[in-house]
């Protein structure tokens, strides 16, 4: 009973990792094995994005880059890596680190991503502007309609809205005290 035991155990092991060897070579997208100029707007097997990030090199200083899997799970699509094409319509860039909604406030960016061309073709990176627009308390759908009616305006709107923080000038960042200086008593 003892070899039998065994032999069972032996082939089930072997079964199970013949599985994962073949269910990894039938196209299984994990993020950390994927080059990185193919990393953002990628999503795993998982349903969760991929991003780009930079760190130093330890060795050397230089930075270097790296795929990874983010925690933001797309409920409509998984193992997919986007298109040149869409890419290119939608005017991303494929070497863009992180995942940031700074390019609704860039109106070339808005225009690009509300063009026929990508809003109707790329489902995947309309629905991550989607969401991060909401994060920004914007609605897509109506920031792209007020963009083919008035661009100007959606922009003005979209800073003045407080959605979007504007830059701290420079004049400003330079009235900061130095960190030497004491600190202002209290008013009473």
């Amino acid at each position: 009973m003892s070899s039998s035991s065994s032999s069972s155990r032996l082939s089930l092991t072997l079964f199970l990792a013949l599985s994962l060897l073949l269910h990894r070579s039938q196209g299984e997208i994990v993020c950390e094995d994927l080059q990185t100029d193919v990393c953002a707007f990628a999503i795993a097997s998982s349903g969760k994005r991929c991003l780009l990030e930079n760190y130093e090199a330890k060795i050397g200083g230089g930075v270097v880059y790296q795929c990874r899997t983010s925690e933001v799970v797309v409920g409509t699509m998984a193992e997919y890596i986007e298109t040149d094409q869409c890419v290119s319509a939608c005017g991303v860039d494929r070497n863009t680190v992180g995942i940031s909604s700074d390019a609704l406030l860039e109106p070339q960016s808005t225009a690009r991503l509300c063009s026929p061309a990508c809003y109707q073709n790329c489902p995947n990176i309309i629905e991550l502007y989607f969401n991060l627009a909401a994060g920004e308390g914007v609605f897509l759908p109506d920031l792209c309609e007020r963009q083919r009616s008035n661009p100007r305006r959606v922009m003005s709107e979209l800073l003045s809205s407080g959605a979007a923080r504007a830059p701290v000038s420079g004049e400003a960042a330079n009235m900061v005290a130095p960190a030497s200086s004491p600190a202002p008593a209290p008013l009473f």
